[in-house]
């Protein structure tokens, strides 16, 4: 079975948001062989320039913050109170450095444990001709049309399943039907898809 993943996917592992705990129970199984994790191309990079985008963010909040904390020291009456903001710089400082820690784990873990589609020029052009890729924003349409095109090259009527927390725009029912056409089942949350692979266990 291929287990197809997505950004999502991997923010979840790397933030350690709700969902990382069902998130790290599938990346287990699929150590352990019960399935294939396939992962497009374009979801391993995609985190990166989200996480990239966070701590520039992060870095600016903290030089206004400094700013504003040497505007508030030049009056007195706020002097005693301006080491409550310590521990929101410090946070704001050890949060970035802890999200890359994590996510060059996250992302080495991955490379050893997944089959990484290549985005190469026929998923960027199925992704910008295919009629159901129309529905999705490009980003999307790409990782659409990697794993379309990889379960075309599998030629494999073995179940799969896909994991993508954005129903909004995945659940569209052509989309849902395309996949089901191929034997792969679209799951939106990442605790149903750890039921569906646990089931799968032999």
């Amino acid at each position: 079975m291929n287990v197809y993943v997505e950004s999502n996917f991997v923010l979840q592992l790397a933030l350690q948001q709700e969902a990382h705990a069902s998130c790290e129970g599938i990346l287990q199984l699929c150590q352990g062989g019960i399935a294939r994790l396939v992962i497009p191309a374009f979801s391993l990079v995609e985190p990166y320039r989200t996480l990239e985008l966070r701590g520039a963010q992060r870095e600016r909040l903290r030089r206004d913050l400094d700013t504003e904390i040497r505007q508030l020291a030049r009056t007195s009456f706020f002097g005693e109170r301006l080491s409550e903001f310590a521990d929101l710089r410090s946070l704001l400082i050890d949060s970035v450095a802890e999200e890359r820690m994590r996510w060059a784990e996250v992302r080495a873990r991955l490379l050893r444990a997944a089959e990484v589609v290549a985005m190469d020029a026929d998923i960027l052009g199925a992704a910008a001709r295919h009629p159901l890729t129309q529905l999705l924003e490009p980003h999307d349409a790409i990782v659409y049309a990697s794993v379309i095109s990889h379960l075309a090259r599998s030629g494999s009527s073995a179940p799969s399943c896909f994991l993508n927390a954005d129903a909004r725009d995945f659940g569209d029912p052509d989309l849902v039907a395309e996949l089901a056409a191929r034997h792969c089942k679209l799951i939106f949350r990442f605790d149903d898809g750890l039921q569906y692979l646990s089931r799968a266990r032999p």
